[in-house]
């Protein structure tokens, strides 16, 4: 597409078609979500090295081996949904996947977090070698790694420097946290992924990263790497409410609006009611976010700041300060 900047659209059509695409399109996770090809192309990268592996110990051993075509099977993933996952087959019929065995029909949240975090992650090619060996958590020959690793190390790499558009009308910037295994031992971590729809409505995982802890001079780094890998204006920045974020935004893209994301409203302000009155809180709550305008978002604000105020004043205020 043409270089663009904000004042060659009409800001109101692009915000109705983005929105309109946001719920037409892919989710981000669960059955064909954005995940899902990160997913399928990595696990099937994997099995590719397994193969050649595999083929090449055939030949070695004096048996005649050599690709057979490729089998099909719908797995399923906590994230990412369910997506089909191509396995390559051998002659002589003796290639079993270690990654995903071929009866295996679920991806398992350690396995799907581990993946997730060689994409966020950006290792060295030694630190990736190492970490995919970690994933098999069993015994393999440094030969098998290292065919495993020739095969993803490109396509992590391909993915992570990947160009992107030059105007996205939404960009949605959060975390997930995922079980992954860390020298033997199983640690959560918090990937940091950056969703964006762009001007036909369609969504695509602009990019993932991981850091110890939040902070605006993190998100200040990766809206930086968005800068650097193509994007020159982005509408609206949908973000959460961490001090600092807003003026990270502006720092690198001075023309963006930033949307403070309503999930993360409504669950601040949850966590000042107890179970007894959450429904009823929440439906109150709602028609300030369902509202029209900005004004009639207003009064409806004060109907309900002069209802629960006084039982939950900081809930009330979370609303009011943003």
């Amino acid at each position: 597409m043409n270089m663009a900047t904000q004042e060659d659209f009409d800001f109101e059509s692009f915000k109705k078609e983005a929105i309109a695409g946001l719920y037409a399109g892919k989710k981000m996770t669960g059955t064909d979500g954005v995940l899902a090809p990160m997913m399928k192309h990595f696990l099937e990268s994997m099995m590719t090295g397994e193969l050649e592996h595999h083929i090449s110990e055939s030949k070695l051993a004096g048996q005649p081996n050599r690709k057979n075509g490729k089998s099909k099977k719908t797995v399923r993933s906590l994230s990412s949904g369910e997506f089909e996952l191509e396995t390559g087959r051998d002659r002589l019929g003796t290639f079993d996947p270690k990654v995903v065995p071929k009866r295996q029909l679920i991806i398992t949240e350690e396995l799907e977090g581990n993946i997730l975090s060689m994409y966020a992650m950006g290792m060295s090619t030694r630190a990736m070698r190492d970490y995919i060996q970690e994933m098999y958590a069993m015994d393999i020959s440094a030969a098998e790694i290292s065919r495993i690793t020739d095969s993803v190390i490109p396509a992590v790499q391909e993915w992570r420097n990947r160009p992107l558009e030059a105007v996205y009308p939404f960009v949605f910037l959060d975390c997930m946290f995922f079980k992954v295994r860390v020298n033997g031992v199983v640690e959560t971590r918090a990937i940091y992924n950056i969703l964006g729809v762009d001007i036909e409505g369609k969504k695509d995982v602009l990019g993932l990263y991981t850091a110890e802890s939040e902070g605006a001079k993190f998100w200040l780094s990766v809206l930086t790497d968005l800068k650097t890998r193509g994007v020159e204006d982005i509408l609206i920045a949908c973000i959460d409410g961490l001090k600092g974020f807003p003026e990270a935004v502006e720092a690198i893209f001075p023309k963006t609006r930033v949307q403070l994301c309503i999930v993360h409203q409504i669950r601040s302000s949850m966590r000042y009611v107890p179970e007894k009155d959450k429904k009823a809180v929440m439906a109150d709550m709602k028609p300030i976010y369902q509202a029209n305008n900005e004004q009639q978002g207003y009064e409806r604000l004060l109907e309900f700041e002069e209802k629960w105020g006084k039982k939950y004043p900081l809930s009330c205020k979370s609303w009011l300060d943003n």
